[in-house]
């Protein structure tokens, strides 16, 4: 009976993963910008992660500097940092906003979201808190196309831009078999149930 069982849980879960990354592709395909592509008068979303000591870790600074290069070239009108606003795990949105300051964005361009505690939130809270139909999502290419088919499902019409990052191979290696085995998978549920 066990020796059934594990070939066919095997097969359950190449199945939904499979199925997860081909939903993930045909949503969010065309949607992916070139930071040239991206339309003026644009809100850009930037994804929350890691911050130590009031710091934005690696993933985040990509996101950020993205955003930056973005707001300089005259296409952006609001960045709306989205992340866990907790100060136990160091309040992602205020060391958003801090960095962005830093480097010469006005405060009345940044919008906090300090309830962004995943993507779903996030993408939930651009609609009903924040009146965003259209955004424009910044964060890596292994997590981008997911966080526009969960827009979309959601009701948000959003596009992206892959954001840089001067991240170890070791870490984006972890993300992308997370990305692929986890993340995707939750967010069809996500999708499909919308919850």
């Amino acid at each position: 009976m066990v020796r059934r069982a594990i070939p066919v849980a095997l097969i359950v879960v190449e199945l939904v993963v499979t199925v997860a990354a081909t939903w993930v592709f045909f949503a969010a395909h065309g949607r992916v910008l070139a930071p040239e592509r991206v339309p003026r008068g644009s809100t850009l979303v930037v994804f929350g992660s890691l911050v130590s000591d009031d710091e934005p870790g690696d993933y985040v600074r990509g996101r950020l500097d993205t955003a930056l290069d973005l707001f300089r070239s005259g296409v952006a009108v609001r960045i709306i940092n989205s992340g866990n606003g907790s100060a136990d795990v160091g309040d992602e949105p205020a060391a958003m906003r801090a960095y962005l300051e830093r480097h010469g964005v006005p405060s009345g361009v940044i919008v906090d979201d300090p309830a962004g505690f995943d993507t779903a939130d996030t993408c939930r809270r651009l609609r009903t808190v924040y009146g965003v139909d259209r955004p424009v999502l910044i964060t890596q290419d292994f997590h981008v196309p997911r966080a526009i088919a969960l827009c979309r499902s959601l009701g948000v019409d959003a596009s992206g831009v892959d954001a840089r990052c001067e991240c170890s191979v070791i870490t984006q290696a972890r993300n992308v078999i997370r990305e692929a085995l986890l993340a995707r998978p939750k967010a069809l549920v996500t999708a499909v149930t919308g919850q």
